[in-house]
Order: structure tokens, then sequence, then C-alpha cells
């Protein structure tokens, strides 16, 4: 491997991804509320789906044909991977209790993924470019749902998302043990720098505090709306 094609944390390129991640939303989001056009706003979800499913598709076939990687190392069990498929579904389906876990999955898994990549790839080799494509294509459909349709979590939609969680839980857990492959890093913590680095080592309190982490960022991700319901109720 170059050393032109080691992923550089905060180097340009992945600050731009940063960048398009946050813009891209509103400038759909403002393109639809433009032209008013039902017609419009199905073709940017068309676009966001077949973007995220070739971009998966593409992968699996990259590193196939590469030879880098075993069958057990190519199973659907990210929490991206899931992630996708339910943001996919929220956008087609316009249903509230699928955007509840696309908004927390999406926002609170993929986001740290963004922001503290576990990868080794950079630019342009096309592994950086699947790796960003798919966990920022995420966050875009989510917060283009928001912008479009407005909206937002509940309190409900947590206690949703949690049991979610705990099936995704459960499954990858199994799968991790049956394949000694770390998905879902319920194995051991990611080799690159993340808020998990600081839980500990012990595997049995590890997995407990990832819970704990899991309800903190959803708590997290619901305060501005808890807080401004209640600006809300207190101005009334």
């Amino acid at each position: 491997m170059t050393p032109e094609r080691v992923f550089q944390p905060y180097g340009w390129p992945h600050l731009t991804v940063i960048f398009l991640t946050v813009a891209l939303p509103f400038v759909l989001a403002a393109l639809v509320r433009r032209t008013k056009s039902a017609r419009i706003e199905r073709a940017i979800v068309a676009l966001l789906s077949a973007v995220l499913v070739a971009n998966y598709i593409a992968y699996l076939i990259f590193v196939r044909s590469h030879g880098i990687v075993t069958w057990q190392q190519m199973l659907p069990l990210q929490l991206c991977d899931w992630g996708m498929v339910v943001v996919i579904v929220a956008l087609w389906t316009g249903n509230q209790r699928w955007f509840d876990v696309a908004y927390f999955w999406g926002i609170g898994g993929t986001l740290q993924a963004l922001l503290t990549p576990n990868l080794r790839f950079g630019f342009p080799d096309l592994r950086f470019f699947s790796f960003f494509t798919s966990h920022s294509g995420i966050i875009i459909g989510v917060v283009f749902l928001m912008l479009t349709h407005k909206y937002r979590p509940y309190p409900m939609s947590m206690l949703r998302t949690f049991l979610w969680s705990e099936l995704y839980f459960v499954v990858t857990l199994i799968a991790d043990e049956l394949t000694g492959f770390n998905y879902g890093f319920l194995l051991h913590k990611p080799e690159a720098f993340s808020i998990l680095s600081f839980l500990s080592d012990s595997r049995p309190l590890y997995l407990l505090e990832l819970h704990g982490v899991a309800l903190l960022f959803f708590a997290g991700l619901y305060a501005p709306f808890a807080i401004a319901d209640l600006a809300k109720r207190n101005i009334n």
C-alpha cells in the first residue's frame, strides 16, 4: 500500500466528505421545497436508495474478486448494513416508526463512523469511497426525511429503537461467536480510536457498557427535541 492511500483522519478528503454529508440533504430538501414536485422527491429517494444498494453490491464484488476476505467477513451484520435497509424502507414508506429507528441508528451509530472511521484505506482507494458512501448516504437519507417531512423522534422512538438494537445485538453476537469476525465490535473494540476506546477491557463488562453507550447516544440525540418541547410548553 502506498503512503498516499493510507487513510488520514481529518485530512482534506475526510473533511470534504464531512462537508458533503452535511450540505447535500439541505440542497436536496431545498430542491423539493422549491419545486413542490412529488416526482422530484421520488426521484431523489430512488437515487439515494440506488446509490446505497449499488455501493453495497459493488463493495462485495470488489473485495471478493480481490480475494481480500472470506465469506465469514461478508455477512450483512454491521450496524450500518441494517441501518441502510431501515433508511431505504423509511424513505420509500414515509413511515414514522421506520424513521425512528433510522434516526437513532443512522445518526447515532453512523455519525460516529463518519467522524472516527475504522478505516485503513485513504483517498482515492475504492474502499475509501465505498465506506463513506454507505455511512454518509445513511445520514443524508435521515436528514432529508427530517427536512422534507418534518419528522422527529419522540420518547417512544427511543424504546422502539432500543428493542430493535437488542435484536441486532443478539443476532450479531451469535454470528461473531460462530465466525470469529468482529461484527458490531462485539468481540473487541475497534482498532481506530473512538468513544468505545474508553470502555472496559473485560468483554462481559464491555458488552454491558455498550448498552449504556447506546442509551446515552439515544438520550443525546433526543435531548434537543425534548428541550424544544419543554420551551414551547413554558411559553404557552
